[in-house]
């Protein structure tokens, strides 16, 4: 799997824009490759309609089919990417550029929410060192757009770093790392 895919066709971010297709290829990232009906069961969709979905994220090169297949008869999907990258400020040129660029942010939104909630049903299920480590932080700095740029590329550094360092350790977990940074003037809250 190639590390990024970096979007500059609007029609390209608003297939994966898409509710259901944002899932499936989330899916395939973190679980592997899957049929149409495994990612029909996975989500309570009919396979008819995972199998549309997965042909449209192939048609703008987010998914294939993946050249592993375990039997003949079966057709397995793969993620092409680990990640999907966008330019704001280049989608944002059209009002379908925006619109998808602001469907993917709040995206993003609802698996940090449903990330923290996963945890908090199954804390128990984990042991001591998890609980401690997992959460959230935040900050209020006062940076340029340079430097919050440098955030990003840094944070992204760092994780790949430390996934590699622990990819053989007993204890590795997968984990959900998210950044944000957005400019605020007063009091937001």
């Amino acid at each position: 799997m190639n590390d990024s895919f970096h979007v500059t066709d609007p029609r390209a971010l608003k297939a994966v824009a898409h509710p259901l297709r944002v899932r499936l290829l989330g899916a395939l990232r973190s679980q592997g490759p899957a049929t149409a009906t495994e990612l029909a069961a996975m989500f309570g969709e009919s396979s008819g309609s995972t199998s549309y979905h997965l042909r449209q994220l192939a048609k703008y090169g987010f998914v294939e089919e993946d050249s592993e297949q375990r039997d003949r008869r079966e057709r397995r999907w793969r993620a092409v990417h680990a990640y999907t990258s966008w330019s704001n400020l280049e989608l944002a040129g059209t009002p379908e550029g925006r619109e998808a660029v602001s469907f993917m942010r709040r995206r993003q939104l609802e698996l940090l929410r449903s990330t923290v909630e996963s945890f908090d049903r199954e804390s128990a299920s984990f042991g001591p060192e998890w609980i401690e480590a997992a959460g959230m932080s935040d900050d209020i700095a006062r940076l340029t757009p340079a430097s919050v740029t440098m955030l990003y590329e840094r944070v992204s550094a760092m994780v790949q770093e430390l996934e590699e360092r622990d990819k053989d350790a007993p204890d590795t977990e997968r984990v959900a790392v998210f950044v944000s940074a957005h400019p605020v003037r007063g009091y937001v809250g």
